[in-house]
């Protein structure tokens, strides 16, 4: 604060002490009450930078209501946090009746000027979209500091290692103005060519490269301009040689030193990074002794333990060893449990490793209390608590229903804490939430290489409470209402799904719909609309079953004059009357990017005979996936699929919007959309009752979110049912994987290498929505 305006302001908070502060002690002494507020004065000490009106808004103290200290030290607080008030004192004046409120403010310097220096090899605009002071704002360091920092690592991630920026403040006191400086020396922009290691022996540089990010440009694809870590950024450097540091101690070397890295410039910008390393020697687990321990035996603590005799003695196992243990005592209520762990030399290259334990006592949970939920209900929140009163406090459950309620994406944070109580052994379990926001609106528009171009727009809710009139928000159902238009679709879906189905684990759902196609085939339309009820239910940990009913009217329209007499035969409606059935076993470790486990899913259905309709057919579908996670992040996939569908009381055929069909972006990549399989006299596809269908797929990264892939795919469509013989199709290729603010997208070009006579040979570019294979 400048020296003349902090003078005003201690002179003014000094009278006003001297002047109010007894006569309010007094007043309040004499009354025994307290006094009611007859009025609020606002003064400033310096020029009014913020309005009057402003003030009192962020304040609680108000005419006619009792005058309360707790109030006024809130209302103080409240007006520091505007960020607008640099200092502020509130005092009580007694009047007839009552009180005056003071209220002595004095304003921040407002920013009236934004100055950038020394940018040179940049645009000025991009760095001023970088920093968020602008002329209005309050003036305020620690915001400036936060600005200081973004451009920084704008200019890092531009290449610009050596940068250095600093801001100055020119306050003219009279107007209480501000005029911001930011001076910023670029230095040079430095690519890294190559990175070096100097004195490893005991681990291969291959393995001290993977351990870091600062590297030159992948030469793996042409795609590599996208990879940034060829930018000398001196915070990432930093990063590296902690990285390094602790690859060493996970591997035994206590002692092992890295140095600053050298920079040996090459010209033209380039630089070679070369990491100094003192290896020292590598320790070995010497004695392990664990005291303090009643409840657990010592076989039972050392059962899962990673630090043993005679292994490599790690910190990060020691730890690892040290959060075992307290998962264990978690478990079993032990929720004061304490345990920590020391190290001492024992002669030559060996540490001894001692853990010591305070075990508390067992605790149960009394109360289970929720907070800070003021839409969502609570037995939304209560159905993900894997621990109920009276059960064990069992930490392990806790931690497990926190990341539940996270899941559900109602909440910003969750944090879940016991609470003592007057029974002892019993405590409460008391759960924080923050709510966010939980709805959306999405429109947008996309291509693909089977629907073309795509409009969309898009409300969900995925909180939502039917009967919770007006906000329809806090039961945890799910909304959604789509509407998709393009070239050469139309889509419109509105479902509703209630997770848990009258307080049980069971996820009830119903949807309606209206689909018109004309991307299935070049000589006809395609049109749905109906109705769809389904069930889920959890069977185990991997494994869930569902089953469900759908009613719908199916058209094919538009035929064209010139197609087959077999597609003229499908023209015309049907009602489809079906109920389906599955189940999926899916121990993946993610949806999105998948690097290891297998899901395996069985669906069958069936439609016409006693549930109506003119459609009378039964099939089923079984597809299973398994991925492996290989050295350098690669994904190795073998995905497969066996289907077949006919005709059962009395149906004639099985409809041609009921075939079978394989080619496109989802299986055979190297063919058209549905045109691997059986063909009218015109080489239209008509489907087929039954195939199978191969794939192996490999992926790699390429750079940051960016994921190269070469493919194999092999399947078949066979005319008769339960005939997996005919006319084998295949393909290879390459392919991207890009995640994108907009949605992960897919895009591949496969080669077909062999084909039936319909089929011709030229490649085909597949891309869309999707990541997962």
């Amino acid at each position: 604060m400048p020296m003349k305006s902090r003078i005003l302001f201690t002179a003014l908070l000094a009278l006003c002490a001297v002047l109010f502060t007894p006569m309010q002690g007094q007043a309040q002494q004499q009354t025994g009450v307290p006094p009611t507020v007859k009025g609020i004065d606002v003064q400033f000490a310096g020029p009014a930078q913020i309005s009057k009106e402003k003030v009192l808004a962020n304040m609680r103290t108000r005419v006619g209501r009792p005058y309360n200290e707790a109030v006024v030290e809130e209302d103080i607080r409240n007006l520091y946090n505007t960020g607008n008030v640099s200092n502020v004192r509130i005092f009580g004046e007694p009047v007839a009746d009552g009180v005056k409120v003071i209220v002595v403010i004095q304003a921040k310097a407002s920013i009236t000027e934004v100055i950038l220096n020394g940018v040179e090899q940049v645009k000025a605009n991009r760095i001023r979209k970088e920093i968020t002071a602008k002329p209005g704002d309050a003036l305020n360091e620690a915001a400036l500091e936060q600005d200081r920092q973004k451009i920084l690592a704008y200019y890092a991630t531009k290449g610009f290692g050596d940068v250095d920026v600093k801001y100055t403040t020119d306050v003219n006191e009279k107007t209480s103005s501000a005029r911001v400086t930011f001076t910023i020396t670029e230095g040079a922009k430095t690519i890294v060519r190559s990175v070096m290691f100097e004195g490893n022996s005991a681990i291969k540089t291959g393995d001290l490269k993977k351990a870091i990010k600062t590297g030159p440009k992948t030469i793996m694809s042409p795609m590599s301009f996208f990879n940034k870590q060829s930018k000398l950024s001196n915070d990432q450097v930093e990063a590296d040689v902690a990285a390094l540091r602790d690859l060493y101690q996970s591997r035994g070397y206590m002692d092992a030193q890295i140095g600053a890295p050298r920079l040996d410039r090459t010209g033209s910008g380039k630089v070679d990074v070369v990491f100094s390393v003192k290896e020292g020697q590598q320790y070995r687990v010497g004695k392990v002794t664990i005291s303090g321990a009643q409840v657990f035996t010592l076989d039972e603590l050392t059962k899962k333990a990673k630090v043993k005799t005679g292994e490599v003695y790690s910190p990060q196992a020691m730890r690892a060893d040290v959060k075992t243990i307290q998962d264990l005592y978690g478990s079993r209520g032990y929720i004061d449990f304490n345990a920590g762990a020391q190290t001492s030399p024992s002669g030559g290259n060996t540490m001894d490793v001692s853990f010591n334990i305070d075990e508390g006592v067992q605790s149960y949970v009394e109360h289970i209390n929720i907070t800070g939920n003021t839409r969502t209900k609570d037995k939304v929140i209560r159905r993900e608590i894997a621990v109920a009163p009276g059960e064990v406090y069992n930490t392990v459950r806790v931690d497990a229903s926190k990341a539940r309620l996270l899941n559900l994406n109602y909440f910003s944070k969750v944090e879940a804490y016991p609470a003592e109580t007057i029974i002892p052994g019993r405590k409460d379990l008391n759960l924080q939430v923050e709510e966010k926001r939980t709805g959306s609106f999405n429109f947008g528009a996309g291509f693909s290489s089977i629907d073309s171009l795509l409009g969309f727009v898009e409300i969900t809710q995925g909180n939502f409470d039917a009967l919770g009139w007006p906000r329809f928000t806090g039961a945890g159902q799910k909304f959604r209402i789509r509407a998709q238009y393009g070239t050469r679709r139309q889509d419109f879906i509105i479902s509703l799904t209630e997770p848990y189905f009258m307080d049980r684990e069971i996820s009830v759902g119903a949807e309606l719909f209206y689909r018109q196609a004309s991307f299935v085939s070049s000589v006809y339309d395609e049109r749905r609309y109906g109705m769809a009820l389904n069930a889920r239910k959890r069977l185990g940990t991997f494994t869930a079953g569902h089953v469900g009913y759908r009613l719908e009217n199916i058209g094919i329209q538009n035929v064209d004059e010139s197609a087959s007499l077999t597609i003229k035969n499908e023209q015309g409606d049907r009602l489809k009357s079906e109920i389906n059935t599955g189940v999926t076993y899916d121990t993946r470790d993610s949806v999105f990017l998948t690097r290891k486990g297998e899901k395996l899913t069985l669906e069958a259905y069936v439609a016409g005979g006693f549930l109506g309709g003119d459609t009378d057919i039964y099939g089923w579908d079984l597809e299973g996936a398994k991925y492996f996670s290989l050295p350098w992040d690669g994904i190795l996939i073998f995905n497969g699929q066996v289907a077949n569908v006919t005709t059962w009381s009395g149906g004639d055929r099985v409809p041609i919007f009921d075939r079978l069909y394989l080619g496109g972006s989802n299986n055979l990549r190297g063919f058209k959309f549905r045109d691997v399989g059986p063909k009218d006299e015109d080489g239209e596809p008509i489907g087929g009752s039954s195939l199978w269908r191969a794939t192996v797929e490999y992926t790699f990264p390429i750079a940051d979110k960016i994921r190269g892939a070469v493919f194999y795919d092999v399947g078949s469509v066979s005319a008769d049912a339960y005939s997996f013989s005919g006319s084998v199709n295949s393909d290879v290729g390459i392919g991207v994987r890009l995640d994108l603010p907009i949605g992960p997208i897919r895009i591949d070009y496969g080669i077909p290498i062999s084909s039936d006579e319909f089929n011709d040979s030229s490649g085909k570019f597949n891309f869309g929505i999707k990541y997962d294979f």
